[in-house]
Order: C-alpha cells, then sequence, then structure tokens
C-alpha cells in the first residue's frame, strides 16, 4: 500500500516538475526583461525542471513494470 502511495507521489511530482518547467521556458521567450530576472534565468531554471521531471517520469514507468 504504501509503494503504491509512493509511485503516486512521484509521479504527480515527475508531472508538477515538467509543466511548471514548461511554463517557465515560454514565459522566458514570451516576456520582456521588465523585472529582476532575465530571461537566460527562466529558461535555465526551465529547462533543468522538465529534465528532472523526465527523470522521475522515466523512473516511475521502470518502476512500475
Amino acid at each position: 500500500m504504501e509503494k503504491d502511495r509512493t509511485r503516486t507521489m512521484q509521479m504527480w511530482c515527475a508531472a508538477g516538475l515538467v509543466v511548471t518547467g514548461c511554463g517557465l521556458l515560454i514565459a522566458g521567450f514570451i516576456v520582456a526583461p521588465t523585472g529582476e530576472i532575465h530571461s537566460s534565468v527562466l529558461v535555465g531554471f526551465g529547462e533543468t525542471l522538465t529534465f528532472a521531471g523526465a527523470i522521475f517520469g522515466i523512473d516511475y514507468r521502470y518502476k512500475s513494470k
């Protein structure tokens, strides 16, 4: 039972990381640099979150088989 809960939590975390990362990637290209955060920082962090989410998702896929 605990294993299923852990896998579900891992899948939600992976999905959240990918969605947040993609959102930051899009924001990095669309939003003009009006604040202190440069668009390259948004793009870099978005790529990192998207990669981490993909790794979580791949790990989830192989653990569930």
